[in-house]
């Protein structure tokens, strides 16, 4: 019935609606923690699809003997490519101790590198004040409008972590985050533009990194 109900809602929908997602990147998240245990930055990894990186090579004109792989000048060249954010652009990463938001710091200390075809990048995100693990602290990726999909694939790394502290990776229920995004859709009439006002869905398939202490 579920699935009868989404191919019903999709097809009243336009189709450029039904192919959010645009793009797809494996996210690691490593919390660094100061010497008085308390997380002072973030280090965030996004390793994009295939053919997202596959467009991106070839619009810098990079990897001209199609091996899927980056020379050391190629490289270069690649360094900061996907780090030119717009002034108050969250970057798809939040920070929660409880339920209370905390501002991360724009990026630093990038890297980018072009393997298997895949574009991998790195960035730092500083933490300030630093914060301690009185309440769970919690680190979530989504894209708000949804055009592109993180994944947790990487193991926490958690450098510095407080003796009798541990962290576990939480994935939302897609079934119901399907459901609200197919509600949302449902909305929009045939000649409204989905693709350019899409709803702000993204949350609803957040994955998250929780680090709790004690039991």
């Amino acid at each position: 019935m579920r699935r009868h109900l989404a191919a019903m809602l999709l097809a009243a929908v336009p189709a450029a609606a039904a192919a959010h997602p645009h793009i797809y990147v494996d996210t690691g998240i490593e919390v660094i923690f100061d010497a008085q245990g308390k997380a002072e930055a973030l280090r965030i990894t996004w390793v994009y699809d295939e053919f997202y990186s596959l467009l991106l090579v070839e619009e810098r004109g990079l990897d001209a003997d199609h091996d899927g792989t980056a020379t050391p000048e190629e490289t270069a060249q690649l360094q900061g490519f996907d780090m030119k954010w717009e002034p108050g652009f969250p970057g798809d990463t939040y920070l929660l101790s409880g339920d209370v938001e905390h501002k991360l710091s724009g990026p630093s200390d990038w890297t980018a590198s072009y393997q298997g075809g895949r574009l991998t990048s790195t960035h730092l995100r500083r933490i300030a004040p630093a914060l301690g693990l009185d309440a769970p602290l919690k680190v979530q990726v989504y894209d708000p409008g949804f055009y592109t999909a993180y994944t947790i694939a990487f193991d926490p790394v958690l450098t510095g972590l407080p003796a009798g502290c541990a962290a576990q990776v939480f994935t939302p229920d897609r079934d119901a985050a399907d459901e609200r995004l197919l509600a949302a859709l449902a909305e929009y009439g045939a000649d409204e533009d989905v693709e350019m006002d899409f709803p702000a869905i993204g949350a609803a398939f957040s994955e998250e990194v929780r680090i709790t202490c004690g039991g």
